[in-house]
């Protein structure tokens, strides 16, 4: 099932300089995802984040993923970073 993102997520000027958040909160979608990359779990997140629902995470991911496919990926080799 397919969730929309954007009843969760969205940006205003005023929270954060604009940047993507769960709606009711101050947590950005950038930080959520920074959570799951430094190894994070889904428990940890909902224990120190209460206000955050399955839901919240389900439209995260689904926003990450809506952005992605906007953008141009290309892979560098180790020897072209400087």
């Amino acid at each position: 099932m397919s969730i929309d993102w954007r009843e969760f997520i969205h940006s205003d000027p005023d929270i954060l300089l604009g940047k993507p958040v769960v709606k009711g909160t101050r947590l950005s979608v950038e930080f959520i995802l920074g959570l799951f990359a430094e190894g994070w779990t889904e428990k940890q997140v909902f224990d120190n984040y209460p206000t955050i629902t399955p839901e919240n995470l389900r439209a995260v991911f689904a926003f990450a993923t809506d952005c992605m496919r906007e953008e141009a990926l290309y892979s560098l080799s180790s020897e072209a970073v400087v």
